[in-house]
């Protein structure tokens, strides 16, 4: 059989909006009608057991958790996985659909190119083993917002899989020293998405948009190597940092562009593996690590109580905090998968195994050309900060995490004088305090990398102290569009560099605080303090206390 035709994609038909009446669940969003108050009883409940329920006695039973994850990442294409139709997120409803999409009878699917080289990126980045070969498969089930009744994926033979994830966790008892795990990968597959179920709940009914329907996945299968909702939530931090680097997906969780189902059981080491419940649905990072946890400790606490646990699937109550249940998954469904039957075998290449002269370069995907192309990863990232800058590596790994924070570090670094270890100081002290305590974006600090960077220039050309340069930097934070050099020369904050009449002052502190000398030879190092006090409050905080500092020492080295 033939290597399916791929295709570049380009825009669709529009289709109409498709309406389903009354209260019934699909599972997408939130149920309606008297489901959704069964739903507000259950939240309850778990809200109640949450409070209620009994920690578990130290020493007691120890239990370990076991937490596997599939991760969902949208494809970074401007067309869908087998249909023209743009994909573009917020549009009007049902505006992006093509006849494909709404599974009109005679059409048939058009593998995008684009999404395959995606998927191949992705795989070789994850240390994968890239299928030269790798099937579709049908996967059969109901909800209205998937038109065929189906969803094309990839079940027998993905086109990659045993890979692996390394991924950084904080240890100690400061959570400050960066330890180095790794998740095993099983498989990454293309499959489609589903539409988008709109429940309004005032009108018990369920309008379906059906421009998400068809837009290409990369569904990365992690084997169940996880403990803790913090292991978790780094390893999909990482995923993300490494899809955003390789441009695979833009992997924006906010849009819904990645999702993740969690499987999680806990048991006693030592014997067989717990039932487990799947997590369904998370789009945050923080919720993942919330819901994770929540779900282990409920299971403890219901077996410590001598219940059990129900293989179930839930969802994650982001306002109780609590998981909650969607459906009973006792009852092992039937997805009838079997092989697409409009889709030959995904065939790729690589330099050894390439097709004869005379083919359609355009329906040929080389791996080795893709390997080629990789750009550098987050782990490599962070070891060239470490190497170039002499930061320590927990500092290379929150400029990495924080979003857009390397690239405003880097910013400063071309336009300042200071030192990197100054820099990154200010970059991850001060700045990101600052920016955590608004709950600000780094693309929305009121401060910018030019404005920092002239901030540092001054602190490190010594025109200011320390404390002067806190003071500026919270005056910039203000907006009101003033220089650093500015509020420095408004405010009287440059450092007094007149050394005679800073000797002078020094000696008249010396002079006048003679107890504080006393002190200071009998062996009470602080005692300085006093004087350096004494001193600055002369100068009205204009003098380097490093400055006087040596002063003051060099006086009472040569009267003693």
């Amino acid at each position: 059989m033939a290597a399916p035709m791929l295709r570049w994609g380009g825009p669709g038909r529009r289709w109409a909006l498709t309406r389903v009446d009354g209260g019934s669940c699909h599972g997408r969003g939130s149920p309606t009608g008297p489901t959704s108050s069964w739903m507000k009883r259950q939240s309850s409940v778990a809200q109640q057991l949450r409070h209620t329920a009994p920690e578990p006695r130290k020493g007691e039973h120890k239990w370990a958790a076991v937490v596997g994850l599939e991760i969902h990442a949208q494809i970074s294409s401007n067309s869908k996985l087998f249909s023209g139709s743009q994909v573009c997120f917020a549009a009007p409803p049902n505006s992006l659909v093509s006849f494909f999409d709404a599974s009109l009878p005679g059409t048939l699917p058009v593998l995008n190119r684009r999404c395959v080289e995606a998927a191949v990126m992705t795989g070789l980045a994850l240390n994968c083993r890239i299928n030269k070969k790798s099937l579709f498969d049908r996967k059969h089930y109901f909800y209205a917002d998937l038109p065929a009744g189906y969803q094309i994926t990839q079940q027998r033979l993905p086109i990659a899989a045993d890979g692996n994830l390394t991924y950084g966790v904080y240890v100690g008892k400061r959570q400050r020293q960066l330890a180095s795990k790794m998740v095993r990968i099983k498989q990454i597959q293309l499959e489609q998405d589903s539409g988008k179920s709109l429940h309004d709940d005032l009108r018990s009914q369920t309008l379906v948009d059906l421009n998400r329907a068809g837009v290409g996945l990369l569904e990365v299968v992690l084997e169940p190597d996880l403990s803790c909702g913090e292991e978790a939530a780094m390893a999909v931090r990482e995923l993300q940092l490494i899809l955003q680097a390789l441009g695979t997906s833009q992997a924006l969780m906010a849009e819904g562009q990645l999702r993740v189902d969690a499987n999680i059981s806990v048991h006693h080491p030592g014997e067989p593996l717990g039932v487990r419940t799947e997590v369904k649905n998370l789009n945050s990072i923080r919720f993942l690590a919330k819901a994770i946890d929540y779900e282990i400790q409920r299971q403890i606490n219901e077996l410590e109580n001598g219940g059990e646990i129900l293989n179930e699937t839930r969802s994650f109550d982001c306002k109780l905090g609590c998981t909650v249940p969607m459906r009973d998954k006792e009852g092992k469904q039937d997805y009838r998968f079997m092989p697409e039957p409009n889709l030959p075998p995904l065939v790729l290449y690589d330099t050894t195994t390439l097709p004869p002269e005379g083919t359609d370069p355009g329906q040929v995907v080389n791996i080795d050309q893709i390997r080629a192309t990789l750009p550098e990863l987050p782990s490599t990232t962070r070891q060239r900060l470490v190497q170039q800058y002499g930061m320590r590596p927990e500092h290379s790994f929150t400029l990495l995490n924080e979003a857009g924070l390397l690239e405003f570090f880097q910013n400063v670094m071309k336009e300042t004088r200071a030192e990197p270890k100054t820099v990154t100081s200010w970059v991850l002290n001060t700045l990101l305090g600052y920016l955590k305590q608004q709950n600000l974006a780094v693309c929305e600090s009121p401060v910018t990398p030019s404005a920092l960077a002239e901030l540092l220039s001054l602190l490190d050309s010594k025109a200011i102290s320390s404390a002067a340069a806190k003071q500026v930097f919270g005056a910039l934070w203000k907006g009101e569009g003033k220089a650093a050099a500015q509020i420095v020369a408004e405010q009287k904050l440059e450092l007094m560099r007149d050394r005679e009449a800073l000797e002078q002052l020094c000696q008249a502190a010396v002079e006048g605080h003679p107890r504080v000398v006393t002190d200071l030879r009998k062996g009470n190092p602080r005692a300085i303090n006093k004087l350096i006090g004494v001193v600055r409050k002369a100068t009205s905080n204009q003098a380097d206390p490093t400055v006087i500092k040596e002063i003051l020492e060099k006086k009472l080295s040569s009267s003693s």
